[in-house]
């Protein structure tokens, strides 16, 4: 059965559901002027109001406080996110005014309902102040300046801004005080390859949760004493796997849940209350990954995601004192579950010994040989593909396509070891695990070497033209969405307030003065003239981080040397397309171009 396209990148009629804190209110995203916006009704049912009305882009992210909504803005996809507060009767107030502004939540201040915790950059575009700020007038009171090398800021359980983390570019260090009267003291250095990332404070403020790989290989969850600065009580480790997430409950003051990825997500609960309301509504949803998204503050109501590797799913309310569950909405009913196919996790070994890990996603209904494939590079490259929906995948996939996702090296939550072996090795070792696992797809018999694609999206679209330049002969055509073509250029573009992590950039990726031969030997754009493939290319005009001009060099010299390649610009978008109107003219065009050169049957 082929699924029309534009059902698999179509905005959600309802999505991202949230409980007002005082549990009477329930919120949503929904498409006004096909712009997803907030819509508000009352928790036991009634009319729906919007209290948003953006016409320019989608809202991406909000949240409650008291009896208004939180929500971010950029413009254009040029990532200076504005925080924006709005009343239920539709009345806004930009808190971070400003051209080029960029700003984030510190925190929410969850027993304040007046008033955030906000960083931006207004006074200095490279590093970020913290501002205490009305969300009703947007008046601000600065809580502290950046001195110029704090990356990130630190509040207690009543909003205190107690710790801060620096960096010089190569070793990074956690600042700490008792009162926000007093000045920040370092208590900790280490090199940015060993990371205690503070998680929160413990329930009497004394103390820091913390995800440390200090002297370890996997980072594990401590609790960490500032007047030592060493790991006290391990709370959770993994031997197979980074642990980095920890819940908590706000109203009960316990720790609730730890949570890390292996091939699937896995969790160990340390709240019999908590791991009763999973293991109920588990029961209820078989064959679902869900999680608790939202509650009230009282923690007896609470959003519940159902989802799977073949639907986003189901959001639910549930109510912790009568156990019941309500069905709120289904995130993609026209895409019918059983119609998709599943994504498998796969290991193969790497050139080198190293165990790679990933999934493969087969077409159903198909015999799983000498099929045409598609290799999903995902993008970081400090990142990973996970076990989960993922609308691309589905959409190759119902298209015949057999779909290979690889956590090359460097990919997160594999530990510390397996994300140095990434340093330096942009189109060296990180590409020949990509490479090793298409041989390896083709080994087992799966792939048609004839008919393989590589696509990928920022790092993803580097390994794209990577792939071309560096492997001609391997990939019958390559799809690259706003990667990089040229490292020494790519380096001396990044925004200003990626400069503090200049340092450790170079060092992960290479020195632009005294690794110019290796970068430049690492630059797809050098080796366009060993690229004989067809190649689609997609750019956003605003996009901050791999800026036009990495397109740009690459579309230029492939059209010198009259290889076939397609160019799909757009001038209100940035790093990704988010405009629903966008995401459907870019997957049609990699449709026709997929199906014209590896040849996929619709």
């Amino acid at each position: 059965m082929t699924i029309p396209l534009r059902d698999f990148f179509r905005n959600p009629e309802q999505t991202a559901f949230r409980i007002s804190p005082d549990g009477r209110y329930l919120s949503w995203l929904a498409p006004y002027e096909r712009r997803l916006n907030v819509f508000v009704r009352p928790i036991g049912g009634g009319t729906a109001t919007r209290v948003t009305s953006e016409t320019a882009r989608d809202i991406g992210g909000y949240f409650w406080k008291g009896e208004r909504i939180v929500f971010v803005k950029d413009f254009g996809g040029d990532e200076n996110f504005h925080v924006v507060s709005v009343s239920l009767d539709g009345a806004q107030v930009d808190l971070t005014p400003g051209d080029k502004v960029k700003a984030d939540v510190v925190d929410m201040l969850e027993d304040d309902d007046g008033h955030l915790i906000v960083s931006h950059n207004r006074r200095d575009e490279s590093v970020f102040d913290v501002f205490r700020i009305d969300i009703a007038t947007g008046a601000a009171t600065m809580l502290a300046q950046n001195p110029g090398n704090v990356t990130t800021w630190h509040t207690d359980h009543d909003g205190k801004l107690r710790a801060a983390g620096t960096s010089d570019g190569v070793n990074t260090s956690l600042l700490y005080r008792e009162r926000e009267d007093q000045d920040f003291t370092p208590i900790l250095t280490t090199s940015f390859k060993e990371a205690v990332q503070p998680l929160f404070f413990t329930f009497d403020n004394r103390k820091l949760y913390v995800a440390s790989n200090r002297g370890r290989d996997k980072a594990a969850i401590f609790e960490f004493d500032p007047a030592t600065a060493l790991e006290g009580a391990l709370l959770v480790e993994s031997a197979e796997a980074d642990v980095e997430a920890l819940f908590h409950s706000r109203k009960r003051k316990v720790l609730t849940s730890a949570r890390w990825v292996t091939s699937k997500v896995q969790r160990k609960f340390f709240d019999a209350h908590t791991e009763a309301m999973y293991r109920d509504i588990e029961a209820r949803l078989p064959g679902y990954d869900v999680t608790l998204t939202s509650s009230s503050k009282d923690e007896d109501k609470f959003v519940v995601a159902a989802m799977s590797d073949r639907t986003p799913g189901k959001r639910y309310l549930y109510d912790s004192n009568a156990r019941t569950l309500e069905l709120l909405a289904d995130i993609a009913p026209w895409l019918p579950e059983a119609q998709l196919s599943s994504m498998e996790p796969i290991v193969f070994e790497a050139r080198d010994g190293l165990a790679i890990h990933g999934y493969l996603t087969l077409p159903q209904g198909r015999d799983p040989r000498n099929l045409p494939v598609v290799v999903n590079v995902h993008g970081g490259p400090w990142a990973r593909d996970v076990w989960g929906f993922n609308p691309e995948v589905q959409f190759l996939a119902n298209r015949g396509y057999a779909v290979l996702q690889v956590n090359f090296r460097g990919s997160t939550g594999y530990g510390r070891k397996f994300w140095e072996a990434s340093f330096r090795e942009w189109g060296r070792k990180m590409q020949d695990d990509l490479t090793d696992g298409v041989q390896w797809l083709i080994a087992q018999g799966v792939a048609d070497p004839s008919r393989i694609a590589i696509y990928g999206g920022s790092y993803g679209g580097y390994a794209t033209l990577a792939g071309l330049a560096f492997t001609p002969d391997l990939y019958a055509c390559g799809v690259d969405y706003v990667g990089v073509s040229n490292l020494l250029t790519f380096m001396k573009s990044i925004p200003p307030y990626w400069k503090p992590f200049l340092a450790m950039l170079q060092e992960m990726v290479g020195d632009m003065e005294k690794d110019e031969a290796m970068l430049r030997a690492a630059s797809p754009v050098f080796s366009a003239d060993r690229i004989k493939s067809p190649l689609l290319i997609a750019q956003g005009a605003k996009d901050p981080r791999v800026v036009k001009s990495e397109s740009d060099q690459m579309v230029d010299a492939m059209r010198k040397r009259g290889v076939e390649v397609e160019y799909l610009v757009k001038d209100n978008e940035g790093h990704g397309f988010r405009n629903e109107e966008n995401r459907f003219e870019f997957y049609e065009a990699m449709e026709r171009f997929l199906a014209k050169h590896i040849g996929a049957p619709a």
